[in-house]
């Protein structure tokens, strides 16, 4: 073979090598996407986690035992993935973890979630009365309650023995002292005043403050030991290295999901339970957060 025909053949070769290198490569694009959206959408929306939150503290006075929260954000019950048995399944877990108190963070109806069906607050309030916490229930209503019927919302949970506290604050006597929680309004549907609803408590109780939307955060005063708030599902989709591309409601990118600290206060915000819009998730799997208080040594 001379030179000549070598260099052709090689010519030859090398548009095939580099085609099938392209197919390969689509294929293998094409087999990643397909997983990445069988996770996204099958998978992961039905991983219920639980969260630790362990949160050393000066506000939580010094001596008091740990309190236990266990908060449960953006149920939307009837979106894929959360029906009324598994709402029931996650209830009995809750119980399990034994929590001082239990927080509703607001979002029990879904309206237009692909591929959802519409679950009445009656039916979601039957299952969340099972909820046992030693010192009771405590909940907000979100915007999607709001835009179904608040009145019918509020009057199903608390049919259920369950307080609902809408820009109003309830005083607890714990064996060793006592705390609020104040339920501050939805924010994208209400009209929210934490200060005003947390002005009249004593200033030796410490408070909790729950909330739907945590773009009230900046509003709630510097005494409050912690804020917990859901609406944002952690954006439901959590990009490595960059976060939740899309939040709703007016709350910054930064308070899209965990544990955030900021001028000195506390805000820990859920990824829900349920989806909202679409049915999907990844890197934020639904979880059940568990905030306990500690005293800071």
């Amino acid at each position: 073979m001379t030179t000549a025909e070598s260099h052709s053949d090689a010519s030859a070769r090398a548009p095939r090598t580099a085609r099938k290198s392209l197919l390969a490569l689509a294929l293998s694009a094409l087999l990643l996407g397909t997983g990445l959206g069988a996770w996204s959408f099958l998978i992961e929306p039905d991983l219920v986690t639980v969260t630790e939150v362990p949160l050393e503290t000066s506000k939580w006075p010094a001596g008091r035992a740990p309190l236990k929260i266990v908060a449960l954000a953006d149920l939307h019950t009837g979106a894929p993935h959360v029906d009324v048995a598994k709402l029931d399944e996650v209830v009995a877990e809750i119980n399990g973890l034994e929590p001082d108190i239990v927080v509703l963070l607001g979002d029990y109806v879904i309206q237009g979630v692909l591929g959802g069906r519409f679950v009445a607050p009656e039916e979601t309030a039957r299952s969340l009365a099972a909820l046992a916490p030693a010192q009771g229930t405590y909940a907000v209503l979100g915007n999607h309650d709001w835009w179904h019927d608040g009145d019918q919302v509020r009057a199903a949970l608390e049919s259920a023995g369950i307080v609902v506290l809408d820009d109003q604050a309830v005083r607890l006597a714990l064996p060793d002292g006592p705390i609020w929680i104040a339920g501050i309004a939805d924010d994208m549907t209400q009209n929210p005043n934490p200060r005003r609803v947390i002005r009249p408590i004593p200033k030796d109780e410490p408070v909790i403050a729950i909330a739907h939307d945590p773009a009230v955060f900046p509003d709630v005063p510097q005494r409050v030991v912690v804020t917990l708030a859901g609406h944002t599902h952690g954006g439901q989709v959590y990009i490595p290295f960059y976060g939740a591309p899309v939040i709703p409601g007016r709350a910054p990118r930064r308070y899209a999901y965990g544990h955030i600290r900021e001028n000195g206060k506390d805000l820990y915000v859920s990824s829900g339970l349920g989806t909202s819009i679409l049915p999907v998730r990844f890197n934020m799997p639904p979880e059940i957060a568990v905030i306990t208080l500690v005293d800071q040594p």
